[in-house]
């Protein structure tokens, strides 16, 4: 298999009914070099200050009234929340005694931006033509319990998740961080996803982590408007690291998802600091305007079926357990102002079984209702 530069990054996936209909076609490779130019001049926004990173991407403080959410027609006259309203009260777990893996800090050298900026990634040529690319694919997991698994030609897409099918308002997981092996055709991610209704109607958020041999840039949402930024620390896009080691040190990172109890908007939390958000006027009364049905969490890959599948996760199954599956751990939800446990247990899904699966760890506390996932792949 090809092995070309491998990234891990923090994806979030399309608020489908709303972001990806504003967009509907996809760019091409020969597509004419000064409309991806004109394409690029709208989404890049003047830079106050900039910075390259050591892996050779450049990022931009850009004034937070200016940024690419605003593009979007419903958010013209949007005044943007820099903080939630209400903010969950979560459980949090220190027990040494139980094993987790470290978490992952965020760090940027030598980055620091002005007040009322945020930091984005800047997009290139390749990166438009690209991120187009895979969002033109999607998410199959999405499409499949959008129509309730009919229909849906899942031909090269294979995942294995835990479903959570009940009435929340956020949910809370933490990723062990892997880095898959995949082609210049392909992609492996690791996700967690919260949706609400069903066909038409169907709307979701998602954040992870994602290797692919698409993109340089991760995010394929980050170049639709919505999501709105406020931290000045965490770009879009961003490289995870380290990663973790078979049968060695394992690393993960928290993220959160919920909706403000105030203003109906989705906040976005990684590494204890709030990224951002969709705004509530983006969603609608049978999607995630009154909350959502539906939490899932686990692996998703992509292969053109002409080539062998890549693999899940740290490539092994959950069988292997702690230190050689990738797992995801301290699954809770919130049903009110508290987070909690689930009061319902998770229900399994595996697309392929035979190269991906997802298991139950079985352990308590923090392992309540975790799951490990994953798998070698090789699936035609």
């Amino acid at each position: 298999m090809i092995s070309p530069k491998k990234l891990i990054l923090l994806t979030f996936s399309a608020l489908g009914l709303i972001i990806v209909a504003k967009s509907d076609r996809t760019l091409s490779l020969e597509k004419d070099e000064k409309e991806l130019v004109r394409s690029l001049t709208s989404i890049n926004k003047l830079a106050i200050k900039s910075f390259q990173t050591e892996h050779g991407d450049i990022l931009d403080c850009i004034d937070i009234n200016k940024q690419l959410a605003f593009d979007h027609p419903l958010l013209k006259n949007h005044t943007i929340q820099l903080m939630p309203t209400t903010i969950p009260k979560w459980n949090i777990n220190n027990n040494k005694n139980s094993k987790n893996g470290d978490s992952v800090p965020f760090r940027q050298d030598d980055i620091s931006c002005p007040s009322a900026t945020v930091v984005v990634k800047r997009i290139t040529q390749e990166d438009l033509i690209q991120s187009q690319r895979l969002k033109s694919m999607g998410s199959k997991y999405s499409r499949h319990i959008s129509s309730e698994g009919k229909n849906i030609e899942l031909s090269g897409f294979h995942f294995a998740v835990a479903e959570y099918r009940h009435q929340v308002f956020g949910a809370k997981v933490n990723f062990s961080i892997w880095e898959p092996e995949v082609s210049p055709t392909q992609f492996s991610s690791a996700s967690m996803l919260i949706a609400q209704g069903s066909k038409e109607q169907f709307q979701s958020v998602r954040a992870g982590w994602i290797a692919d041999g698409f993109i340089k840039t991760g995010c394929y949402n980050i170049l639709c408007p919505g999501f709105v930024q406020v931290s000045a620390r965490i770009p879009l896009g961003i490289f995870f690291g380290p990663v973790s080691v078979y049968d060695g040190p394992q690393y993960e990172v928290g993220i959160r998802i919920y909706k403000d109890g105030s203003t109906g908007d989705w906040w976005l939390v990684v590494y204890d600091e709030n990224v951002g958000y969709w705004p509530n006027s983006l969603f609608t009364k049978a999607g995630l305007g009154h909350g959502a049905s539906l939490v899932a969490y686990g692996g998703e890959v992509y292969s053109p079926v002409n080539e062998k599948s890549p693999s899940m996760g740290s490539g092994h199954f959950p069988s292997e357990g702690y230190s050689k599956a990738a797992y995801v751990n301290n699954f809770e939800v919130v049903e009110g102002s508290v987070a909690s446990k689930p009061l319902f247990p998770v229900t399994l899904f595996s697309s392929t079984p035979n190269c991906y699966k997802a298991s139950l760890t079985g352990k308590k506390k923090v392992w309540y209702n975790a799951i490990f996932f994953g798998g070698p792949g090789k699936c035609v």
